[in-house]
C-alpha cells in the first residue's frame, strides 16, 4: 500500500552523504519536507532531476520546505554525487530499499526503482504526491506549485 495524500508520512531515520543520520520527524515541525525517491545516482534522468531542484533549491527555502532526495546508494555514493552536482540538499542512503517499501514505491516495469515525490506539511501530513518515472524535471515544479498552494504569500 502506498502513502497517499491526507496520510501522516510514515518516519524513519536514514544516512546522509555525509554519513549523518537524518530522521523525518527532526525536519518536521519546524519545516515542511519535498521527499523525491528516485533511482540512481548519476544516471542521466536522475541527475537532471537533481539539478532541477538545486536550480530551485533558494525557491524550496522561501516557500519552507526542505528537500530530502532518497535512493538505495551508498553514503558513498551519494557523497560524490552531491559533490559533483554541487547539491545543497540531503541525499539519504536506503540501502535496504526499507524505506521505499515503507512509502510503496513501486518499481517501474518491474525492475527500475520508481521515481516518486512527496510534499509532506510541518505536522507530517502528506499533501501532494508527484509520480513519473521520465518527466524527470516536473518533479520540482509539481512540489513547488503544491508548496505554494499550501501557504499564502505574504503577511496575512
Amino acid at each position: 500500500m502506498s502513502v497517499q495524500i491526507g496520510d501522516l508520512a510514515p518516519d524513519f531515520t536514514l544516512p546522509d552523504q555525509t554519513g549523518t543520520p537524518v530522521r523525518l520527524r527532526q525536519l518536521l515541525g519546524r519545516t515542511a519536507v519535498v521527499l523525491y525517491f528516485y533511482p540512481k545516482d548519476s544516471t542521466p534522468g536522475c541527475t537532471i532531476e537533481a539539478r532541477t531542484f538545486q536550480n530551485s533549491y533558494d525557491a524550496f527555502a522561501q516557500a519552507g520546505a526542505e528537500v530530502v532526495g532518497i535512493s538505495s546508494d551508498s553514503v558513498g555514493s551519494h557523497r560524490r554525487f552531491a559533490a559533483s552536482e554541487h547539491l545543497s540538499f540531503p541525499l539519504l542512503s536506503d540501502r535496504d530499499g526499507a524505506v521505499r517499501a515503507l512509502y510503496g514505491v513501486e518499481k517501474t516495469l518491474g525492475i527500475l526503482p520508481g521515481r516518486v515525490t512527496y510534499v509532506i506539511d510541518p505536522a507530517g501530513i502528506v499533501r501532494h504526491v508527484y509520480s513519473s518515472q521520465l518527466m524527470v524535471t516536473r518533479h520540482s515544479t509539481e512540489a513547488l506549485d503544491a508548496l505554494r498552494a499550501l501557504s499564502p504569500v505574504g503577511p496575512p
